[in-house]
């Protein structure tokens, strides 16, 4: 049993390998995207059972729109399926959904259902689960400069009242804390443009399995691993 002051507050998961996984099966790569929904069900169920306050997944980024017409219209179609089935669930476990990102790429009506999950769950509190779509770390960085220069023209904001704290102000969700543990799944070295402000002293957890297997029992081995490190945020221990 992990002690509960040794569970993370926040946790961000990149979920990557649902092509690869459906690939590896001779199967289109929507369906890794379609089993890697009964993932996130799984971790979310996992989350609360924890006691974890925020959980960050990154569900679509920026780039993935550059892919085959086909796969992005599956991928929408499958959020479409999961928000409409998921949402009144996850609002009775008292879930508060926020979505980050440039939300306004996504098609109207995903669009409004976006909102209206929001709306709905936004006075829960057992966990607050972030779907990050449409989003990209340099874009919010660009997106929080230009609220700033804007902000500057207008004489309202002056230079010298820049620094980190002000900084997180302008950034697509200022209350979510920094993430104290992000999960990278399918093996692969990189952050891929996720919270690049908010991870610069995140413990990192990198797996070789493929997200549509990652499951409980892969979820509590990250938690295990994080339990078991000293953070030091640059310090030097004593």
């Amino acid at each position: 049993m992990i002690p509960q002051d040794r569970i993370p507050r926040h946790v961000a998961i990149i979920m990557d390998g649902n092509g690869r996984w459906a690939r590896r099966r001779g199967l289109p790569r929507y369906y890794g995207h379609k089993v890697g929904a009964e993932s996130v069900r799984e971790v979310i169920r996992t989350a609360i059972d924890f006691g974890i306050e925020y959980l960050t997944l990154y569900a679509f980024s920026r780039e993935n729109w550059r892919r085959p017409s086909v796969e992005v219209e599956m991928i929408m179609s499958i959020f479409r399926k999961v928000l409409n089935r998921e949402v009144e669930k996850l609002h009775k476990e008292g879930v508060k959904m926020v979505f980050m990102g440039r939300i306004n790429d996504l098609p109207p009506d995903l669009q409004k259902l976006a909102r209206d999950s929001m709306e709905l769950t936004r006075n829960n509190s057992k966990l607050k689960l972030y779907l990050a779509i449409s989003y990209g770390g340099r874009t919010e960085l660009v997106d929080a400069a230009r609220k700033m220069v804007s902000l500057a023209i207008e004489g309202k904001l002056r230079p010298e009242e820049i620094d980190e704290n002000s900084f997180r102000k302008f950034l697509y969700q200022p209350e979510l804390p920094d993430p104290d543990l992000l999960i990278r799944t399918s093996g692969e070295l990189r952050v891929s443009n996720f919270l690049l402000w908010q991870i610069a002293y995140t413990e990192l957890y990198v797996t070789e399995t493929l997200w549509p297997d990652f499951r409980r029992e892969e979820f509590v081995r990250a938690l295990e691993d994080y339990a078991s490190r000293e953070r030091r945020f640059g310090g030097v221990k004593e």
